[in-house]
């Protein structure tokens, strides 16, 4: 090999060692938005997403507060579709707050299995159904403050109840679909659903907060979907950051 050809083989190497070494370029798209752009894409969000789901509602089947927060407990980790299944049967045997603070654990765990975790959840509920009758004689209060007092109860239960039985917006439910998607999209940069809610709220006008986490729900189930997002029909395409 001449001189010449050695010269070009180490400048090749050269290249592609410092190619490989270099930091990348952080993406745009992978960059925080400043609040004046993130506003415009509020606004961009909630005029697309009232077109494609103009009647938004909670796909949990409930007739009063009471059963709403039962069936919310019992979505953690499980389908509306297979709580929808399994709530009928459980409100004929129990159709009260104090009928299930007077049941065994053991008789609601056995209602409620297919729903998962069903050892916890039947224990929350029987707590919560006990402290609703202690202290609230029996009826679901219609403030943050003393549903988060009940066991079982976090914030996205909470914000769920007094949104869907009370019209109350007490703040934005973040489940999986929307913490997943509040990122994609560019809302949050943040990781947790307390902080993505703390975002959500800031950013979104108050009266639309019930409203708004419906959509966006119904967004995950039908386009944004974790594993196969279907990209094309979704009617956020034109402006999503699609970030991972």
């Amino acid at each position: 090999m001449t001189t010449s050809q050695k010269r070009k083989v180490a400048n090749a190497r050269a290249t592609s060692t410092s190619e490989k070494t270099a930091p990348r370029e952080q993406s745009q798209s992978a960059r925080p938005l400043t609040t004046a752009a993130r506003k415009k894409l509020v606004k961009k969000t909630l005029e697309a997403l009232a077109q494609a789901y103009p009647y938004p509602r909670c796909a949990l089947e409930y007739k009063d507060p009471f059963q709403l927060l039962v069936a919310v407990i019992l979505s953690a980790q499980c389908t509306d579709k297979r709580v929808n299944m399994v709530t009928p049967g459980l409100f004929e045997r129990f159709p009260t707050a104090q009928a299930f603070a007077d049941a065994d654990v053991e008789e609601i765990e056995e209602l409620i299995k297919s729903c998962g975790f069903y050892h916890s959840k039947a224990l929350n509920i029987s707590k919560t159904s006990k402290a609703l009758v202690e202290k609230h004689n029996g009826e679901v209060p219609n403030t943050f403050e003393a549903l988060v007092e009940l066991p079982g109860v976090g914030r996205k239960t909470a914000n769920c109840v007094l949104g869907n039985a009370f019209r109350v917006a007490s703040g934005f439910v973040v489940d999986t679909h929307v913490l997943r998607i509040s990122r994609k999209i560019g809302l949050s940069d943040a990781t947790t659903p307390e902080k993505v809610e703390s975002d959500l709220n800031a950013l979104f006008p108050k009266k639309e907060w019930i409203d708004a986490s419906h959509r966006l729900i119904y967004l995950g189930r039908e386009y944004c979907v974790a594993r196969r997002p279907k990209c094309n029909g979704c009617p956020l395409e034109s402006f999503c950051l699609k970030r991972d």
